[in-house]
């Protein structure tokens, strides 16, 4: 098996993390030599720094379409999930209100602040989804009670890269009058998002993912939703976000996010026509399916299950062909378990086992493309070949599950 790759790898992971464009590098640097101060501090140097994080925080507010003042910086989008949730759930439990929705395909740091929420005697119901991986704003509308204090529903599924209909679920909240939050981290940048027509009172991105630095996200709080401190200690954040502000990342963030969303209609257009290519050449392997809606999909994410094969190893040899993938979310890649994703839109775990996620950027090419196919097809093959339980499908003494 040679190597594919002339210069480095054919990197489609890009859900796991983005490259940082030089557009966010070049915002940053003179936050990491000149303007150094402390955005707390009275002085001078203190105040040039506060300026800039001012202007960051309207910048990212433009790109949401709120104001400024909703906008907290965050280390990224696990914080601004858990401080989401938790924030709704101490204003609910003051209330009498402790019960939750959400659904079964969310990012871990969802599920897991709900697991410790319920462990903490407040109901937690997840909703199933479709074989797509949807929900629908009526099954939210079912669920909720008298006694429900929140709804997260992440706007783009990390791992099958489906969409929700958030503005319809976040109409039918508000309407009842209960919190909606939404990990949109996924979306930002990606797709548009204007969290006024999406109709939320939360949402949580990440820097990251949109070729903006690491360990840095906001939450978006609309004006009065009652936003308490994760991190307690200084002032910083108008009081709910201890710490001294990452000025730099701070920069590099606002920057990638308004370079994504100049370009966002563009990006798309044409990540969405490799998307799909790629979609079809890997359709010609037999037995695999692809997973998650094909309609309502993030331009660059493409999910299938190759039946009779590990993905593990798929990831491997892949990597040894100069081709940068994944399983799934990066957050549980050393897991031996398969998808809870995958296992909620109904793959058994067989399936669910052997599964491949690429991603796509706007710096990925036609020919990159191409030749992910070829090294999918030929590894595929190399996998079977070895494969016992392959061995067993196609003499007859087991049965196709993917037809």
């Amino acid at each position: 098996m040679e190597s594919i790759a002339q210069n480095g790898c054919i990197y489609l992971d890009n859900a796991a993390t983005t490259k940082m464009s030089k557009t966010a590098i070049n915002a940053m640097l003179p936050y990491m030599d000149e303007i150094y101060g402390n955005p707390s501090s009275l002085h001078s140097a203190g105040q040039r720094a506060a300026e800039a994080l001012a202007d960051a925080r309207q910048r990212v507010a433009a790109c949401l379409g709120c104001g400024e003042r909703e906008i907290t910086f965050t280390s990224g989008g696990s914080e601004a999930d858990n401080q989401a949730i938790i924030s709704a759930a101490r204003f609910g439990e003051r209330k009498g209100k402790k019960h939750i929705i959400s659904t079964a395909i969310e990012h871990h740091a969802v599920l897991h602040t709900l697991r410790k929420l319920e462990k903490e005697g407040f109901l937690i119901t997840l909703l199933p989804v479709s074989e797509e991986g949807l929900v629908t704003a009526e099954q939210v509308a079912e669920a909720i009670t008298p006694d429900t204090c929140l709804v997260s529903v992440m706007y783009a599924n990390n791992e099958i890269g489906t969409i929700q209909p958030i503005a319809e679920i976040g109409a039918i909240c508000r309407e009842r009058g209960v919190l909606f939050h939404t990990d949109a981290v996924q979306a930002v940048g990606h797709v548009p998002v204007d969290v006024e027509a999406l109709n939320v009172d939360m949402l949580s991105l990440s820097g990251h993912k949109f070729h903006g630095p690491k360990g840095v996200g906001a939450l978006y709080a609309r004006s009065k939703t009652p936003l308490s401190s994760l991190i307690e200690g200084g002032a910083q954040e108008r009081g709910k976000r201890a710490g001294t502000e990452n000025v730099p990342a701070v920069m590099g963030m606002a920057a990638a996010l308004e370079e994504a969303c100049e370009g966002l209609e563009r990006n798309a257009k044409k990540i969405t026509v490799l998307r799909d290519k790629l979609i079809d050449g890997l359709l010609q392997i037999p037995h695999c399916i692809v997973n998650g809606s094909l309609e309502k999909r993030l331009p660059g994410n493409v999910n299938l299950c190759f039946e009779g094969i590990e993905g593990e190893s798929l990831l491997l040899l892949l990597d040894d062909k100069g081709v940068c993938a994944s399983s799934g979310s990066a957050c549980t890649s050393g897991s031996l378990d398969p998808s809870h994703v995958l296992l909620a839109i109904g793959r058994p775990h067989e399936i669910a086992h052997g599964s491949l996620r690429l991603t796509l950027s706007e710096e990925t090419t036609e020919k990159e493309i191409d030749a992910a196919v070829t090294a999918v097809k030929e590894t595929v093959e190399y996998l079977r070949s070895i494969s016992p339980v392959w061995r067993d499908l196609v003499t007859g003494k087991q049965e196709f599950v993917i037809k």
